[in-house]
């Protein structure tokens, strides 16, 4: 729904829609890991680069880790090759915390900070 509101010469818009809050988890050289909020499981999180994205689903099987699958995103162009190794590699080293994470967001409803890596993995 849209509604504009004038009030003198200037004119106010306002766009009421569903609004999805994209929680960021890191950033890593330019490379934005994050949730969207009104996504379920299996627990994953979006890699984006400018207007490229992919995103990591982390499986598991029996309780255990089983493995890292990265899918593409539905109506985007996926990360471009140095993009997407940068991406398994943050995954990779940060599964345990994206994991407790995705926990927090989505099961208790606690809010985290995002962090800036600036160490090369």
């Amino acid at each position: 729904m849209l509604v504009l509101i004038q009030l003198s010469k200037v004119v106010y818009i306002f766009v009421f829609s569903n609004y999805i809050d994209m929680p960021k988890l890191y950033e890593y050289f330019g490379l934005v890991f994050l949730f969207y909020s009104q996504e379920h499981e299996p627990i994953h999180v979006h890699g984006k680069y400018q207007d490229t994205e992919s995103k990591a689903e982390i499986v598991f099987e029996n309780g255990k880790f089983k493995e890292i699958i990265i899918k593409e995103v539905q109506g985007k162009m996926p990360l471009d090759t140095q993009n997407m190794k940068k991406f398994k590699k943050v995954v990779k080293v940060y599964r345990d915390d994206i994991i407790r994470k995705w926990i927090d967001f989505f099961v208790y409803d606690i809010d985290f900070s995002s962090e800036n890596i600036t160490k090369k993995l």
